[in-house]
């Protein structure tokens, strides 16, 4: 894509304590475009979401941000973040039971959300969050705007967090794991409703995810994650098909299909932040691993397709 990107995230740094959380990390989004997240638990995919949205007030966070049109979000003070959020970017949080006020009904939820930042009249915003709730499948939408969240399922629940976070159109939405607490069949029909919606709206949509293969199904391109550090990113097919990190390859391995036999998962686990490898944070577990890995971080390498990088010494 020649076009500026909407979102630019360069050198995104997170460290809680002594802990390095996220290492430089790099990515871009354009316009209408979906990006995964992908690796394992504690590789810092819901890190990056919840510093983008200045949601880490117990860490330090370094690097920049760049919204287009809005500057850095990471330096932005706390009055301009709430002016965007929900706006121009918002977020779908991995428990929607969680993350909805127990306190409230779901439709006093949302059109709070309608008249606080589109400044919509009460019984405009009625209209509105009925009309929203309609579109994500919500069936009797009139009757469930006065339900309380523990009165929905939690495929309910989800799409009332879909619904909020799509709203106000915003340019950007975080789903972070947006189906993990869901059953399979929840779980389909929930990407593709966040999907269609975005794509509807013209937006740009970051998956925080840990299923490969739904990442491969949904996204254009994928970043993928280990222990904080960017080991491979680019257009799916270039990241599933044609992969030269042996991270990728056990990720993949690991993608339960029909007819295969074979499932192999990653041995050991991912080092603990006090006894992180100096290099490359994979050396502790990587089958391809040299002397160099140890001791040298490597650079992100240009693959054959245009913007596939990876960074690895020994390379598939």
């Amino acid at each position: 894509m020649t076009a500026d990107p909407l979102l630019s995230v360069t050198d995104l740094t997170v460290h809680r304590g002594a802990a390095k959380i996220l290492d430089r990390v790099n990515l871009t989004l354009h316009e209408g475009e979906t990006l995964a997240l992908v690796g394992e638990s504690g590789a810092g995919k819901s890190t990056i979401a919840t510093a983008l949205m200045q949601l880490m007030d117990d860490a330090q966070v370094e690097g920049r941000a760049d919204l287009a049109g809005a500057g850095d979000l990471l330096s932005l003070s706390r009055k301009q973040m709430v002016g965007l959020r929900g706006r121009r970017l918002s977020m779908i949080f991995q428990d929607a039971g969680a993350a909805l006020n127990p306190a409230y009904t779901v439709g006093h939820q949302l059109t709070t959300t309608l008249r606080r930042n589109l400044g919509l009249k009460r019984v405009d915003a009625h209209r509105r969050a009925v009309e929203l709730f309609t579109s994500v499948g919500i069936n009797d939408a009139e009757a469930r705007l006065s339900a309380f969240p523990h009165q929905l399922s939690g495929g309910m629940q989800q799409r009332v967090m879909v619904a909020i976070a799509l709203a106000c159109k915003p340019d950007l939405l975080l789903a972070d794991e947006p189906t993990s607490a869901l059953d399979v069949t929840i779980q389909a029909q929930i990407i593709r409703l966040i999907l269609s919606l975005t794509r509807e709206k013209g937006a740009s949509c970051i998956f925080v995810l840990h299923d490969l293969a739904l990442a491969s199904q949904a996204c254009d391109r994928i970043v993928v994650l280990y222990a904080g550090q960017v080991v491979e990113s680019g257009p799916a097919r270039a990241v599933l098909d044609d992969h030269r990190h042996p991270y990728t390859r056990q990720l993949k391995s690991c993608v339960v299909e029909i007819g295969r036999k074979d499932v192999v998962a990653p041995e050991g686990t991912v080092p603990t932040h006090d006894r992180m490898p100096v290099g490359c944070r994979f050396a502790t577990r990587c089958p391809r691993v040299q002397g160099r890995c140890a001791t040298e971080v490597p650079p992100l390498t240009k693959g054959a397709a245009p913007g596939h990088l990876f960074a690895c010494w020994n390379p598939l």
